[in-house]
């Protein structure tokens, strides 16, 4: 039978891109296997198929055939356990298909819920609570360290500590993830809120008007400065000048105003100062001139 080479998941997802990353001992031929002797993995991160898109790579199954073939491990009651391609499997059945070219491997089940992470990461994309469900799941029923588990899937320890800090909204929030009623970037920004009363209210916000990634950031950042949430959905109001090149012009005609270097700072938000600089006080009483003659 063919053997997993552990080390493989070491090396990250581009590691196993092509089946032919993974080694394989004794035949090195593809496999028929009958449908009927094979089964999901009850490990399976994704839970739930787009029928749209099964419906049509059926169709495609059906007039070219299996292209990539599914990864299976041999079980002691002659069936079939799928490791990775649950997609191909189930469009193959409503293909009408019999048969199905498959790798066989031995595989133990830990070995079987990475590879199966790994394949859906790479080719179909589980929404983020899936994916931070199933790292937490690889953490608690192996007893592994964020920084083990960052070896064996080939992401940063970073990226795998943002997908569990998302286990920690709201259930109507991880929901709203799931279904994609917002993204990643919003959750992240969410999760700068302490009060899970107040983040269901900034996410109803999203939910209502669309807003951007930015404009939450920019929401709970005001949250953060103590204001309301009424005063934080408000929209800022740019301010004026907005350009680097408007800085300049307005630093150069108040220069030339007072016939000496002004200085001039102004940050993000419009606040900033003006600064008159003077040699003596021959040079202060004909700046104070100039103010009495705008007075």
């Amino acid at each position: 039978m063919a053997t997993f080479k552990r080390n493989a998941l070491g090396r990250g997802l581009d590691a196993l891109i092509t089946m032919d990353e993974v080694k394989t001992e004794g035949s090195s031929s593809i496999n028929e296997i009958e449908i009927s002797k094979i089964k999901p993995n009850p490990d399976q991160p994704r839970r739930e198929f787009d029928q749209e898109a099964l419906s049509e790579l059926a169709t495609s199954i059906r007039e070219l055939g299996i292209i990539q073939p599914i990864s299976l491990r041999q079980i002691s009651d002659g069936t079939y356990q799928i490791i990775a391609g649950e997609r191909r499997y189930r469009a193959s059945i409503m293909a009408g298909l019999k048969t199905i070219p498959a790798y066989v491997r031995t595989a133990e089940d830990e070995t079987m819920m990475e590879m199966a992470l790994i394949e859906n990461i790479q080719r179909e994309d589980l929404n983020s609570i899936e994916i931070a469900l199933t790292f937490q799941k690889l953490i608690e029923q192996y007893n592994l360290t964020q920084e083990r588990l960052s070896d064996r899937v080939g992401k940063k320890r970073t990226t795998i500590a943002n997908y569990l800090r998302l286990l920690k909204l709201p259930a109507e929030i991880q929901m709203g993830l799931k279904n994609k009623l917002l993204d990643m970037g919003h959750a992240r920004a969410l999760l700068s809120i302490d009060d899970p009363a107040l983040q269901l209210k900034v996410y109803e916000l999203i939910q209502e008007n669309g807003y951007s990634v930015r404009k939450v950031e920019e929401i709970v950042k005001s949250l953060s400065e103590g204001h309301s949430i009424e005063e934080a959905k408000k929209p800022k109001v740019p301010s004026r000048p907005t350009s680097r090149e408007e800085y300049d012009i307005l630093k150069k005609h108040l220069s030339s105003f007072f016939n000496t270097k002004v200085q001039f700072t102004c940050n993000d938000e419009g606040k900033g100062r003006i600064s008159i600089p003077f040699k003596n006080e021959e040079e202060l009483e004909r700046l104070i001139a100039i103010f009495d003659k705008l007075k």
